[in-house]
């Protein structure tokens, strides 16, 4: 592969021009495409075979659904101080502003807070209910500030006026505050690297090019697949991070060779060979990592990964074949490497014996201190992972400066907590049964006296008579475990009614659905790190020809994502530093978060492993010193590494100001993750764990060897080929 990669090199810095105008060329057709068919993202979370899910499908089949259904946008008051909704001054402000709602011709009707129902017993607390003629996904901007304007007015005359279930948005939001962030932290630290504003720009503008048509890719996609708008951030957030770090690793082995006197283009095509060779051997790893989040059998989750493969796989495309056009087109401005002082100081040329690594001699010095301390930090990090508990983000963990949190605010205080997460119980008769409806009465019956249960609606039979519905109100939240442990206790019930009453009852609605997924993602998790651990020692054992090297990186992979998991569930769960990262409230981690972070840090872990040990292979293979092995992979990579991370956190961290909690979260996850994996294990843990494992790091039984093949990662071969010719030369 490296010699492919050296001529493809070669062959693009000599044709810049054209290179570059076939990628903007693919932009160009990416974005005509993607904007004349739109997008058809979904926020489907279903999962086929979960109780809730069966339950949904009787539920449909006996009751048709509501016409109104997606169509209704809620609206919720309070009197001010001292008076009721029914006061004359309220009243009349609150039929002003439904009824100059109500002259939209996109509203289908409006049913005010006295309508029965639909308002608190002491009149202070009401609802009122806007059907559209269209979705509220469909509603134009018209509208929405039609009503916008008349809760504002409503508002300004003291009657607490909010919006609840609002308007769906049906477009993903990209392109905006968490892009540019995390884009100008980038440069800023690429120019600090490179000490050139050239050559901090040039992966910048790569991978920008590259994230554009993979934005388009998935956008176009989305009209074939079922995918929800969260894959395009993701893929957005992952392609961004990759690109810039893909073309950081080709620029920095370009610059190294011009050091050394090579030309302008053959310098490209070394880089192509050998940075280029492991970028494309660690994207590919990535890409398997987030292809394999299709084995848990989870729809969602498999398009999430899915799409965020697309966009890694173009950003290695883009590394390759754009990069080295950009870097003939610039040619000798890009100067040379100039020494990292906080890193290393370059060797002279011919020189390797004399390598001088503060960081690497202090680990050469230290190594069982520095393991130890690093182990213990990431073990303690990781305790509160023990007591994680994983949901959906509701309307009660928004800020109360929105709508939608003091709508729900409202309707706890008028309702209880219970109603923002009801229980949908199917009961089907058996044919058998002679009287379904008393039979289902009977079994139902039994739910009154169940613990945590506020209140119980009353039967709505179906048509056919054999199937009823009925309405569990908890006494706690959607997101408690008090409400889990309900939808459990119901299910356990359900067998000994099944058997004695012939009455099956099974649960569903938003709630149980939200509670099966999330179960049905714990469960996934350790099959999923399973798959991946047992792929990662195969791949590392096979380049780096070694059984200790490929253990002690999953090992330290596991410790990443325990430590990730743990300081999550430390702020995002428990509460700690909330306001730090702009999170309202506590609340559960976000269910398919674990899984999610796994596969992607799974992908990212290798690419530092196989960027700082293929160097200290590559090394013991010529002089068979493990510990100059060591200062020779950190020497050459670790500062590579160190920006790579920076950059990966910068980009990451820039989503953590993202108003959706979903964005918020992963950007969380992810920063921290990769400030975990790059500094903690990739440049402290392993280089120690190395010099204490000395020689044997690097055994690999000869039987072992006979059989494996033999990978050439860092394009070794190819660079001992343009030697040889060179002498010959």
């Amino acid at each position: 592969m490296a010699k492919y990669l050296y001529q493809l090199g070669k062959w693009a810095a000599s044709r810049p021009f054209r290179v570059i105008a076939g990628g903007v060329t693919a932009l160009v057709i990416a974005v005509v495409l993607g904007i004349g068919m739109g997008t058809s993202f979904s926020d489907d979370m279903s999962i086929p075979g979960t109780k809730s899910e069966q339950a949904m499908k009787i539920l449909t089949q006996y009751f048709p659904s509501d016409e109104t259904e997606g169509k209704t946008v809620q609206l919720l008051f309070k009197a001010p101080q001292g008076q009721t909704l029914e006061s004359e001054s309220v009243a009349k402000t609150i039929k002003a502003a439904l009824g100059e709602i109500g002259k939209d011709p996109a509203v289908d009707s409006v049913a005010g807070p006295n309508v029965e129902g639909m308002m608190s017993p002491d009149r202070k607390i009401g609802s009122s209910i806007i059907i559209y003629k269209v979705k509220t996904s469909d509603v134009t901007e018209s509208s929405k500030e039609l009503v916008l304007e008349n809760v504002e007015r409503a508002r300004d005359t003291g009657v607490q006026t909010e919006i609840g279930n609002g308007f769906e948005s049906s477009e993903p939001g990209i392109g905006g505050t968490s892009e540019i962030i995390g884009i100008i932290a980038a440069y800023l630290i690429l120019a600090f690297t490179f000490a050139s504003f050239l050559a901090a720009g040039l992966p910048i503008l790569t991978s920008v090019l590259g994230l554009g048509i993979g934005i388009m890719c998935i956008m176009i996609g989305s009209n074939f697949f079922n995918m929800s708008s969260v894959s395009l951030s993701l893929a957005v957030m992952l392609g961004l991070a990759v690109g810039i770090d893909y073309a950081l690793f080709i620029i920095s082995r370009y610059r190294q060779q011009l050091n050394k006197g090579f030309g302008v283009t053959e310098s490209i095509g070394q880089a192509n060979a050998t940075a280029g060779s492991a970028v494309v051997f660690a994207g590919l790893t990535v890409i398997i990592a987030l292809a394999g989040l299709s084995v848990v059998g989870i729809p969602f989750l498999t398009a999430m990964g899915l799409a965020a493969a697309v966009s890694v796989l173009i950003a290695i495309i883009i590394a390759i074949l754009i990069v080295p056009a950009a870097l003939g087109l610039a040619g000798k401005r890009i100067s040379p490497a100039r020494p990292n002082r906080l890193l290393r100081k370059r060797p002279r040329s011919g020189a390797v014996g004399k390598i001088s690594n503060r960081w690497g001699r202090f680990v050469i010095r230290f190594p069982l201190p520095i393991a130890v301390i690093g182990v213990l930090i990431l073990a303690i990090v990781s305790l509160p992972a023990l007591h994680l508990n994983t949901g959906l983000p509701n309307d009660g963990t928004k800020s109360v400066k929105t709508t939608e949190r003091r709508a729900y605010d409202l309707l706890t205080e008028w309702q209880g907590v219970g109603m923002h997460g009801p229980l949908v119980v199917v009961a089907q008769a058996a044919d058998r049964v002679e009287n379904p409806q008393a039979a289902i009465a009977k079994a139902t019956e039994r739910l009154n006296n169940l613990p945590n249960v506020a209140g119980v609606s009353p039967l709505i039979p179906s048509d056919s008579e054999q199937v009823a519905m009925i309405t569990v109100i908890p006494k706690t939240g959607p997101a408690d475990s008090k409400t889990k442990d309900l939808v459990n206790l119901i299910r356990d019930k359900a067998e000994g009614i099944n058997t004695q009453d012939h009455v099956e009852l099974m649960v569903t609605g938003s709630t149980a659905v939200d509670i099966d997924i999330s179960a049905k993602l714990n469960q996934a998790l350790p099959k999923f790190l399973l798959l991946i651990v047992g792929l990662a020692f195969v791949l590392l054992a096979v380049v780096f020809r070694s059984i200790l090297v490929p253990l002690k990186a999953v090992l330290g992979y596991l410790l990443t994502i325990t430590a990730t998991l743990g300081f999550v569930v430390f702020v995002v769960q428990d509460g700690n530093w909330i306001h730090m990262f702009g999170i309202p409230e506590p609340g559960p981690v976000l269910n398919y978060l674990p899984i999610l972070t796994a596969g992607i840090l799974f992908g990212l872990a290798m690419d530092y492993e196989m960027f700082l040990v293929s160097r200290m292979r590559e090394e013991y293979s010529h002089t068979g010193d493990a510990s100059k092995a060591i200062l020779e992979g950190i020497g050459n990579s670790g500062a590579v590494v160190t920006s790579a991370g920076f950059i990966m956190i910068a980009v990451f961290a820039g989503f953590i100001f993202a108003e959706d909690p979903v964005i918020k979260a992963m950007g969380i996850s992810l920063s921290f993750g990769i400030l975990f994996d790059a500094f903690v294990v990739r440049l402290a843990i392993v280089p120690a764990v190395m010099r204490l494992l000395g020689r044997s790091a690097w055994y690999l039984p000869k039987w072992l060897g006979r059989i494996i093949p033999n990978v050439d990662v860092e394009g070794e071969t190819v660079m001992k080929q343009l030697e040889s010719e060179q002498r010959a030369g």
